[in-house]
């Protein structure tokens, strides 16, 4: 599995955050003591933890050497450990995860897993993207699954599940829980900046196997067929829609 580029994520660091701190706000009356926050990437998710939840013992977790590096470097008052969601150990007042979850196969067995980890009143919390219908994303599917560049499928898992399956796996492994979505309106200032948005996450699988020359062509592709499908605002800018699946589930 390719690893991820730090730098590149954070490129577009408020916008990625936000969906963290909305999160977290939902929870925010809660009082954990003990938080795991699962795919943690550069630190950024387990920031926001720790500035709504000061007493709690939190702990970012992520399965990408270079993220917890990354995460350790930026946020040495923090706590980060390398590892995988499905290798989860203890049980925990608070289990938070920000945009990770869609790149786990098998979220029907992930989901009650993570619950069993759970104290007695615990909340699991989680966010994943749901854009699949947005045009940018269903232009990067098409191209991507075009012949000449040799991918009969992706080459790594990255599927949210509908919010009807969520809504049908929670009902059997939690005792409440909420279901909702929202969709923010990402000012971006060109085209090319939308190929920059995927590049460290949906567009990364691909161009690790393509390499530098060929993952080139396919970025300035993508850029200039944006064009016909995203109009250049009164301001310069274009607007990237961004549609995110959130929920929170009590033990």
């Amino acid at each position: 599995m390719a690893d991820w580029n730090p730098q590149q994520y954070l490129k577009f660091q408020k916008q990625r955050t936000q969906p963290s701190r909305d999160l977290a706000a939902r929870v925010a009356d809660r009082n954990p003591r003990t938080v795991a926050d699962i795919g943690c990437g550069p630190g950024n998710s387990t920031a926001v933890l720790r500035e709504v939840f000061p007493q709690a013992e939190i702990v970012g977790l992520d399965n990408s050497p270079d993220m917890i590096e990354k995460a350790r470097r930026e946020h040495p008052d923090l706590v980060f450990r390398q590892g995988d969601a499905r290798q989860l150990e203890g049980t925990w007042d608070l289990l938070f995860s920000n945009a990770c979850l869609q790149w786990i196969p098998n979220q029907q067995e992930l989901l009650p897993a993570l619950m069993s980890h759970l104290n007695p009143g615990g909340v699991l919390a989680v966010q994943v993207p749901n854009n699949g219908e947005e045009p940018f994303y269903r232009l990067v599917q098409q191209v991507v699954s075009e012949p000449r560049w040799g991918f009969d499928a992706s080459p790594e898992y990255n599927q949210a599940l509908s919010p009807q399956e969520y809504f049908d796996i929670l009902s059997e492994c939690a005792s409440s829980f909420d279901l909702w979505e929202v969709c923010y309106q990402h000012p971006m200032p060109d085209h090319a900046a939308l190929v920059d948005w995927v590049e460290s996450t949906r567009l990364r699988p691909y161009l690790q196997v393509l390499g530098p020359q060929r993952g080139q062509e396919l970025k300035e592709e993508l850029a200039q067929r944006a064009k016909e499908l995203y109009p250049v605002r009164k301001n310069g800018q274009v607007i990237l829609g961004f549609r995110r699946l959130f929920f929170t589930a009590e033990k």
